[in-house]
């Protein structure tokens, strides 16, 4: 007998993700496991629970592209609902829990609750505005604009100094595979951005002392 829908709180933000994942079956993932490979054809939708999950695309040269990175809360794999064949890569960044809900399950759970149709429908939107963002940036801007522009997506507001930090701690690897460049180009920018006095490394987070220059 299938699993009753309860009606979500609709005092809650994240009401119709809670209620769907209670519905799934809970996996835990090692550190680099991949959940999703590009090309395959699937029918879940991951949901994570602990943890963050990282989409992105590659080539046969090892090449990596991000897409995007994903906490608590978020899910992934939706794409291919529609019976397609998976359009991302999509592994664990770290140890992660994730609720994974099949096709079937996700369908019941929009007929119960259709508001939720909208909310998804939303959400492939705003990734496929990503995804062109993505695309424009790579095809228009040179790698140290596509940097800087990290860089600033990432920094925190400025403390009294006028200093921001990354709100996480990333690698030169990692940001390579966010700007589809090798990681030694990363490594020799973020270098000569070191050596003029806009940027910072303590304790291994990465500070942003002044204002990046548009060109360099």
């Amino acid at each position: 007998m299938p699993r009753a829908i309860a009606p979500p709180d609709p005092d809650h933000p994240h009401q119709h993700i809670e209620a769907l994942a209670k519905l799934g079956v809970q996996r835990r993932y090692r550190r680099g496991a991949l959940l999703i490979q590009e090309g395959e054809l699937g029918d879940t939708l991951y949901i994570v629970l602990q943890g963050r999950l990282r989409a992105f695309l590659g080539d046969n040269s090892g090449k990596e592209l991000t897409l995007g990175i994903y906490g608590p809360l978020e899910y992934v794999g939706e794409m291919s609902l529609d019976g397609g064949p998976r359009s991302a890569n999509v592994e664990a960044l770290e140890t992660s829990l994730c609720a994974v809900v099949t096709r079937d399950i996700l369908l019941a759970y929009i007929a119960a609750q259709p508001e939720f149709a909208l909310e998804l429908m939303g959400r492939l939107i705003r990734r496929a505005r990503l995804a062109t963002e993505s695309a424009r940036s790579v095809a228009l801007i040179d790698v140290y604009g596509r940097l800087v522009r990290l860089l600033n997506q990432m920094a925190c507001e400025p403390d009294a100094h006028g200093e921001r930090v990354l709100s996480e701690r990333i690698t030169h690897q990692a940001m390579a595979q966010h700007l589809a460049c090798s990681r030694e180009m990363v490594s020799r920018l973020m270098r000569d951005l070191e050596t003029g006095g806009y940027v910072e490394v303590r304790e291994r987070w990465i500070w942003l002392l002044k204002p990046l220059p548009a060109r360099w």
